[in-house]
């Protein structure tokens, strides 16, 4: 099922974000190395360099429309695979990635503060994207009597929820929607080309008496991804939303 991920939506990605207690190696010498080494077993990401928020940038060329890319903040490493060819793929990258931050970074399962495993789909809609969600998974919900009567129109529907999946919540999910609208568009009519983005992000927080593994707690969370993609997302959100976004409702 989870190649089918790659078919429901305009675009499929998984992004992964270890978040850590310590800073993050920021020397010139040892961001090259692991970059050099990155960019060694992945050869088309080439594009390298700092914003300037800090953060160390190296990535693929996005207009090729499938790419990976890696970000180094002072306390975060992320990564992400962008229309992967396959899911396997992406993990295998992010597996990569984890086995060589021990080397690199000096990674360590006793600095991690908490891990982020995401499945994230975009949906093009040129119109009122906001109105769209709104239609497509709260229309036949109470709250849809807040924009029932002429005339009003829905400016922001970004619906978010979290859930616990495990006693002790070590392990939550996230389900969160983007729309990128604004009060503007919705007044002019003009929008822009940017997508509906689902995002379903599982974090591990370390269990305490236990050291954090990073690559057991991988596998662990995009198992739980995909198995709530399966269940819940591409059902419940993902099919509705093509449904209103075909009808232009």
């Amino acid at each position: 099922m989870s190649e089918d991920f790659l078919t429901i939506a305009d675009d499929f990605f998984v992004n992964m974000t270890v978040h850590t207690t310590l800073a993050l190696p920021g020397g010139r010498e040892t961001v090259l190395h692991f970059c050099e080494a990155v960019q060694k077993e992945f050869p088309d990401m080439t594009s390298f360099f700092q914003r300037e928020g800090a953060e160390f940038v190296l990535e693929g060329d996005r207009d090729a429309g499938s790419y990976r890319w890696l970000e180094l903040h002072n306390n975060q490493l992320s990564a992400g695979h962008f229309n992967p060819p396959q899911v396997a793929a992406a993990y295998q990258y992010h597996r990569w990635l984890l086995d060589r931050s021990v080397y690199f970074l000096g990674l360590s399962g006793l600095d991690v503060e908490c891990m982020d495993v995401m499945m994230g789909f975009n949906m093009d809609y040129k119109g009122n994207r906001d109105a769209i969600v709104a239609s497509a998974l709260v229309g036949g919900a109470p709250l849809a009597g807040l924009w029932a009567d002429a005339g009003v129109r829905v400016v922001e529907c970004e619906p978010s929820l979290v859930i616990a999946l495990d006693e002790e919540c070590h392990m939550q999910a996230r389900l969160s929607l983007e729309t990128r609208g604004s009060s503007y568009q919705v007044r002019t009519g003009q929008y822009d080309d940017e997508p509906i983005s689902v995002y379903l992000t599982v974090r591990r927080y370390p269990t305490p008496g236990k050291l954090f593994d990073a690559k057991k707690s991988f596998s662990e969370q995009a198992a739980a991804c995909e198995e709530l993609t399966t269940r819940v997302v591409v059902p419940q959100v993902i099919q509705p939303l093509a449904a209103a976004i075909a009808s232009g409702q």
